[in-house]
């Protein structure tokens, strides 16, 4: 088996356990608010990563070499992540992952004022076309733009940005860094939200909660191996595969099936989005490569690949 082979079954396995992370979200989000949620997933995800990092012997200390951006990093993942499990709970999955996946089309874009990237025409008319995607999802018009809808737009430009903010830091704040401080900054944030919004919760929900944790960190090692396997432009349109997963979700557990407008927006989104990793990975087209460059291409942290 080739490496490339191995780096591309890696990141189907990713985004399938991905979206089975989603989906456990949207099951717990029926009872409990989404905050809460974040905490125990967060809580639970910490004492996989805590282990993993500290067996990493390269690390001598957590101190950021860049705190103030480190800081607007962390606090981007903190909106990206409370609005993107909000909109799993308040929306059908394959409409939230539309939304979402505007993600490299946002990226494109806020790459010109923030790196200094040079887009040329082509890859604008495909942010252009993917955004016309976007409107076909929402349908503004037709039915009203709901606080998911809302909080699925805010989720993918807080990811987008907290992106373009690795970049810009290139390779002068260490992995363990940017792992780190958003998860414990986050579970702070969210645990000055608990005693407002918190719901008893039960065992079997605890376990739910546990298993999101685990799930995302499990995910994200795959995802690890398959950018360190395979190239980027083979291992980045993978992930439309949630697209797939989402569908096969929310009819078997949620008695959803996406209208024709999900399904056309999404089919122009994913285009666009290929379209822009594709011309990405081309020599002398970009300089930055912000999506390309993407290890983590969702708005939960985990880690990032060295």
């Amino acid at each position: 088996m080739t490496e490339t082979l191995k780096g591309l079954i890696a990141a189907l396995v990713a985004f399938a356990i991905f979206s089975s992370h989603d989906a456990l979200i949207k099951t717990l989000g029926g009872s409990y608010p989404a905050f809460q949620i974040i905490f125990f997933s967060i809580l639970f995800a910490f004492v996989p990563m805590s282990m993993l990092m500290l067996a990493d012997k390269a690390v001598d200390n957590f101190r950021p070499r860049h705190p103030w951006l480190v800081l607007l990093r962390s606090c981007l993942t903190i909106i990206s992540m409370s609005c993107g499990f909000y909109a799993f709970t308040a929306l059908p999955l394959a409409e939230v992952y539309a939304l979402l996946f505007a993600m490299p089309l946002l990226i494109t874009a806020f790459s010109v004022p923030l790196l200094g990237e040079t887009v040329r025409a082509q890859r604008w008319a495909a942010v252009v076309v993917g955004l016309i995607g976007v409107l076909i999802v929402l349908r503004p018009g037709l039915t009203a733009m709901s606080l998911g809808h809302l909080a699925a737009l805010t989720a993918a430009c807080a990811n987008s940005l907290a992106t373009i903010l690795v970049r810009k830091l290139g390779g002068q704040e260490r992995s363990v860094v940017l792992i780190l401080y958003p998860m414990l900054l986050s579970m702070f944030a969210m645990s000055l939200t608990l005693p407002v919004v918190y719901v008893p919760v039960k065992l079997v929900d605890l376990g739910l909660m546990a298993s999101i944790g685990f799930l995302s960190v499990i995910a994200q090692t795959f995802l690890i191996s398959a950018y360190r396997a395979a190239p980027a432009a083979v291992v980045a349109p993978i992930q439309y595969s949630q697209i797939i997963w989402a569908t096969l979700f929310g009819v078997l557990f949620f008695a959803e099936t996406p209208d024709i407008y999900v399904a056309v927006g999404s089919t122009i989104i994913i285009a666009s989005g290929i379209f822009v990793v594709w011309r990405e990975s081309r020599e002398n087209v970009s300089l930055q490569t912000p999506v390309l460059k993407t290890a983590n291409p969702r708005f939960d942290t985990g880690p990032q690949p060295k």
